[in-house]
């Protein structure tokens, strides 16, 4: 695509910047400039553009507001010790989007322009990514691409003006203090998505429909909350952002796949490595019970969780009504795991995948 470029006239001074980039938190922050392209039946893809950061302007009619038609993606860039920048995989995510799209009735950007339209606001706000050279951290820059539907129309059907955009905001380690287990609540009252639903697409609504979940989770003292599938009530999926993996004593990693769960692409990364390792990982169906007995016949060493924000989680107790399951004994697996792929994203160990995607 072809980009126009507007730079801002007020660039965040070089001293608010270090303020910010000291302690980014997590989405409060917003870089000086975002990316939008717009779409219509008749143009397609048109009007590429690099605009200074602002609030959007949108009819009361917006499709969107109405029928939630949108997608999005959570992906990340890395400042290297010699200074490069780079993204991790954005060409799955851009894959994902696609996917997502064609559940959403969304028109479809290539994985190529999606990657160029992330590259370009990375580009030029490249100051805006965090140097952990001085204190060997995991600070990024977090990058938000979304797609929505933009016509003005209360009518239900695929919307004739589609937006896209991308905006940035840089990101402290997810864990401050160190890496700690999540305690897990299970949910028997809501599930995530049901055969044929949106589950498997990157979607506002799913994560909509899992906040009441999360605000039971934390009544009870939780940090997470653990759905299991819509049919039967049995089978873990995954949590309200994350995805789930099972560490048994044999060496072998099992990760819930229930045809509804969002696959991660810290999820399929994660299958790569733990290869690598000399672990096998299983994608097979898998039950709150096999959870429960697995524990605590010490057949489960491990679980741990895995995100584009947390990367990889050690999980602790689960909690439910009708009883607890005590968190496994070790995190050894989980750390080495973890620590490989923030070495590998933050250019502190040689890609050996080819996963990072240099942008500067």
């Amino acid at each position: 695509m072809d980009f126009s470029t507007t730079l801002t006239d007020a660039p965040t001074s070089d001293e608010r910047l270090a303020e910010i980039l000291a302690n980014p938190g997590f989405g409060t922050h917003f870089t000086d400039h975002m990316v939008t392209v717009e779409w219509t039946p008749d143009d397609g893809w048109h009007a590429a553009r690099v605009t200074p950061y602002g609030p959007l302007t949108l009819d009361p009619a917006t499709a969107v507001l109405h029928y939630a038609q949108e997608t999005f993606e959570g992906m990340k860039a890395y400042r290297h010790p010699d200074s490069s920048i780079w993204t991790f995989r954005p060409e799955e995510n851009g894959a994902r989007m696609v996917r997502s799209s064609h559940r959403l009735a969304l028109p479809v950007l290539e994985v190529d322009d999606f990657v160029q339209a992330v590259d370009e606001l990375v580009r030029v706000d490249a100051r805006w990514v965090p140097d952990n050279a001085a204190d060997g951290g995991e600070k990024s820059l977090y990058l938000r691409p979304f797609m929505f539907a933009s016509e003005a129309f209360l009518g239900v059907r695929p919307a004739q003006h589609v937006t896209f955009m991308v905006i940035a905001s840089p990101a402290g380690a997810y864990f401050k203090g160190g890496v700690k287990p999540v305690t897990l609540w299970l949910s028997t009252d809501y599930t995530r998505a049901g055969r044929g639903g949106m589950g498997a697409a990157k979607t506002g609504g799913n994560y909509a429909s899992s906040l009441v979940a999360q605000q039971e989770a934390t009544a009870q003292g939780c940090d997470q909350v653990v759905f299991l599938d819509a049919q039967e009530g049995r089978y873990v999926e995954e949590l309200g952002g994350m995805n789930l993996y099972f560490v048994h004593d044999d060496g072998t990693i099992v990760t819930p796949a229930t045809g509804t769960i969002l696959e991660g692409i810290t999820r399929a990364s994660i299958i790569e490595l733990a290869g690598k390792l000399s672990h096998q990982v299983e994608e097979r169906k898998f039950s709150i019970d096999e959870w429960r007995e697995g524990v605590a016949s010490g057949r489960i060493t491990e679980i741990f969780a895995c995100g584009t924000a947390a990367v990889v989680t050690p999980v602790g107790t689960l909690k439910a009504a009708d009883g607890d399951a005590p968190a496994p004994g070790s995190t050894d697996l989980t750390m080495r795991i973890r620590q490989a792929l923030v070495d590998v994203q933050l250019g502190r160990a040689e890609d050996t995948f080819g996963w990072m995607h240099r942008v500067v």
